[in-house]
């Protein structure tokens, strides 16, 4: 039964399917392709409470209603699907913060996207931390991981780029600036911010920390912009 969600069939998705010690790229169905999302999102929401060290795939199984000949199926071992984990986590970031990472080409748009970062932050009352930055301190020495933990901080910082380099394009940023090392400095005052407010309790250094960015990106705009 298993197997037959492998299926090719229109509306299949390609994914990294597990048999028997190798990976193989496969076309899930779509019942296939929930199942594992299932999983993915039973271990994301787990993680993100426990941590991964103290997340087992016990408790995984538990909370997404599956076998372990399912679990198994789509992931060779924790380690693989922890990789999936990162990637959820990093979806479940980006897809939080909406339009405004699609509108950070001006001054005004970064200080729409540090409200909506704050405001998400008060919401749950300052705990866990970034989803993907909590990852990072526990996994960074992880050479797979680590290496997963990249692409997801550059997708992220990647819209900072983006909304850096059109606003060089229109001539409204001073053309030395690097549009890499501004996203960069934002990430990393981000980041900071978050971890902060996670031990303080409080959005303000969180606060201060994306103002003090934002402020000094304004610092390089043009004088006719």
């Amino acid at each position: 039964m298993l197997h037959d969600e492998l299926a090719a069939t229109v509306g299949s998705v390609d994914c990294q399917v597990h048999y028997g010690g190798t990976m193989t790229t496969a076309r899930l169905t779509p019942r296939g392709a929930a199942t594992r999302a299932r999983i993915v999102e039973a271990a994301a929401d787990l993680v993100g409470i426990h941590g991964v060290a103290e997340t087992s795939l016990d408790a995984v199984l538990a909370a997404s209603a599956t076998s372990k000949s399912q679990l198994y199926h789509y992931f060779a071992d924790k380690d693989a699907l922890v990789l999936a984990v990162i990637d959820r986590q990093a979806q479940r970031v980006l897809d939080a913060q909406g339009q405004t990472l699609h509108e950070l080409d001006s001054i005004a748009g970064l200080r729409r996207w540090r409200d909506v970062i704050v405001e998400l932050e008060r919401r749950v009352g300052c705990v866990g931390g970034c989803p993907v930055g909590s990852l990072a301190g526990e996994l960074a020495e992880v050479p797979a991981a680590r290496q997963r933990l990249q692409v997801a901080f550059t997708r992220w910082s990647g819209h900072l780029v983006e909304g850096f380099e059109a606003m060089q394009a229109r001539g409204e940023l001073d053309s030395s600036c690097c549009p890499g090392d501004l996203a960069t400095g934002v990430m990393a005052a981000l980041q900071g911010g978050l971890l902060l407010t996670q031990t303080t309790r409080t959005t303000r250094p969180l606060e201060l920390a994306l103002d003090m960015a934002i402020d000094h990106v304004a610092a390089q705009m043009t004088t006719s912009s």
